[in-house]
């Protein structure tokens, strides 16, 4: 019998490998496939080192190695393929995924014959590449879906038909392929496919718009497999959840299981952006269930002629503004998606789309970095847009982060990366929230000029401030592409580096025109008091002299007096009862907080960090608005 090794590298540590694991369960489907073949799968995250793996993958050699290849795992396969075809070279290798599809040319030498490339859904081609194999003298011309290397010329087979009923995959889960115990965080497909053709995203330039489905009760099985053996978090793979009724009905599904086991504890998705209403009930059965979860807005830009070059049209502004109120009121996370640079925006439109977001009260925006991802159709048009990238300097991977487009420069690439610093930062992590919106809502000083000023004052404090270096270290070593830089970013404003925060602020502002209108000075100072903790701590008093509020410090709140002006703001912000003159009580609630881990390696800490950049609402304060004489006999 032969050796199969499946090797995935994942984007972080036990996540279940499920394109290994539908590969195994569908070859290994057919009886003489299975006689001739054992499968293994050789899983790890892709922080692994290089040399440890490709000893231990020498030291039990395969006759057959599978590799899975993303943007983020393609350097660390390539280097291990080189070591691994010296190393054991009567070995044969297929390699797949949406990063070599179509380019074999580049990741195969003329010369390696036994190394062949998929170029598209792989169960039949794997299936029939092995049932080659068994032959002994494989002919990887009848082998649909390939491309190989034959005498010097690179050979490209038909592709067969995407699997249009996709009960012909069996369960991973179900069937036996992964070990119990052994993971933490499992991928589930409901569906393959994308009825949309995004410039800037493979998955409906693969599927060319056709969306197929998994059988209901296969689904609900897998769930059960998933939440019987203590899987934490679920995240649904599809590339738009929610667009299907029946996403509500197996919703509900996670959340029976949740309350019957206990697991999991947090499901994940991609949103179908047209489908908000939806959207919201699946988040509210999610929270309701007692899960942790957080709504995506996939908007990717709000300028219309950035969504017609990349072939996308958004949700109504109307419909996304109420969208956001809607969770709001229920109290649900959210966060808004966006993409820079993609082709078309500039930097002033950029800021522009931020400004609008702002003032339709998005709670979390989250910029992802433009990546030039093959067989994309921005990967097609890169000469018509005069794309230029950069690699990221991370040996695992193969990223091209795009830094310049026809409409903008390199310079201009680094402008809005350290735009989205400042957003983060005055915005989403509540540095100058109440300040910013008071502002913006009197004509004083508007979003977009309020972050374009804050970018050039960190811009000069990168010599004396820890956190303005790690926000020009980013800028300039493409850190925005990095798992963890959203989390280190939250660590250090709402813990390690607080009152540096607290004192860069307080300089900002007290050198703007602004400075002078003593109810932007007593909004400053509301934002001091009122930005989050994301550890489980207990709330100080900011190093800062208060001279617009009145605080009074009681065994959990603070009661704050602030001028009407800003009661009124906070009452209409937080969507509070009771009197514009009121006493405003704040509170800084634990939730599911966890504390600073002291035993454990800064890394963790960032990491759940990380996960709490997406649920601002576990984070938030909670406020009471009460009348004076009440406040103060409470």
């Amino acid at each position: 019998m032969k050796t199969v090794t499946m090797v995935e590298f994942t984007a972080f540590e036990k996540v279940t490998p499920l394109a290994s694991g539908s590969l195994c369960a569908y070859a290994g489907k057919d009886p003489e496939v299975a006689d001739a073949f054992a499968f293994r799968i050789h899983d790890a995250p892709v922080t692994v080192d290089r040399a440890a793996v490709a000893a231990e993958l020498e030291r039990d050699p395969s006759d057959v190695y599978a590799f899975s290849c993303y943007v983020w795992n393609m350097g660390l396969v390539s280097r291990l393929l080189d070591e691994l075809v010296e190393k054991v070279p009567d070995a044969q290798f297929i390699l797949g995924g949406p990063q070599v599809m179509s380019h074999a040319w580049r990741y195969v030498l003329p010369e390696r014959g036994n190394v062949v490339v998929c170029n598209g859904e792989g169960e039949r081609t794997f299936h029939q590449y092995l049932r080659q194999l068994m032959t002994g003298e494989p002919d990887f011309a009848a082998v649909p879906g390939i491309s190989f290397w034959r005498d010097g010329e690179l050979v490209t087979t038909e592709r067969p038909e995407r699997i249009r009923d996709l009960s012909e995959i069996p369960s991973p889960y179900t069937t036996g392929v992964f070990e119990p115990g052994k993971y933490t965080y499992a991928i589930l497909e409901t569906t393959r496919g994308c009825p949309f053709n995004c410039g800037f995203c493979f998955w409906g330039a693969a599927t060319n718009a056709k969306v197929n489905r998994y059988e209901t009760d296969r689904i609900l099985q897998d769930i059960d497999w998933i939440s019987d053996n203590g899987l934490m978090v679920l995240y649904m793979a599809d590339a738009n959840w929610g667009m299907s009724p029946r996403d509500v009905e197996i919703t509900k599904h996670v959340v029976r299981n949740r309350e019957r086991t206990g697991y999991p504890l947090m499901m994940g998705m991609n949103a179908a952006k047209n489908r908000p209403e939806r959207m919201a009930e699946i988040t509210k059965l999610l929270i309701d269930g007692g899960m942790l979860t957080s709504q995506p807005i996939s908007l990717q830009t709000m300028d219309k002629d950035v969504l017609d070059i990349i072939d996308r049209s958004n949700i109504r502004a109307e419909t996304y503004t109420e969208l956001h109120r809607h969770l709001r009121e229920q109290k649900i996370s959210s966060f808004t998606e966006m993409i820079w640079p993609l082709p078309g925006e500039t930097v002033a439109s950029f800021r522009r789309g931020l400004t609008t977001l702002c003032r339709s009260r998005a709670e979390t925006i989250v910029v992802y970095p433009q990546l030039l991802l093959n067989n994309t159709p921005i990967y097609e048009k890169r000469e018509l847009y005069s794309i230029k990238v950069r690699r990221v300097p991370d040996e695992a991977a193969e990223a091209d982060i795009v830094v310049g487009t026809k409409w903008v420069t390199e310079d201009d690439y680094a402008e809005g990366v350290w735009l989205n610093y400042v957003l983060q930062s005055l915005y989403c992590q509540r540095g100058l929230y109440y300040l910013a919106n008071h502002l913006d809502r009197t004509g004083r000083m508007d979003f977009d000029e309020l972050f374009a000023r804050a970018v050039d004052y960190f811009k000069r404090h990168q010599d004396s401030s820890e956190i303005c270096r790690f926000f020009a270290d980013s800028v300039a070593n493409l850190g925005n592409y990095h798992l963890l830089n959203s989390g280190t970013h939250l660590h250090l404003l709402l813990h390690a580096n607080r009152a540096e925060f607290d004192r860069l602020l307080a300089g900002f502002v007290a050198g703007q025109k602004f400075w002078t209108d003593p109810v932007a000075r007593a909004a400053f100072e509301l934002d001091l008091l009122a930005r989050p903790y994301v550890y489980r701590e207990k709330p100080r008093l900011p190093e800062h002299v208060f001279t617009e509020l009145d605080i009074t410090r009681q065994e959990k709140d603070m009661a704050i007096l602030a001028p009407p002006a800003v009661t009124e703001l906070v009452r209409d912000l937080e969507s509070l009862d009771g009197a514009p003159d009121g006493l405003l009580l704040l509170r800084h609630p634990l939730r599911r907080k966890l504390p600073f881990m002291t035993d454990r390696p800064l890394r963790d800490n960032i990491s759940y960090c990380e996960g709490m950049v997406l649920h601002l609402r576990e984070m938030l304060p909670e406020w009471t608005l009460t009348d004076r004489m009440a406040g103060v006999r409470a």
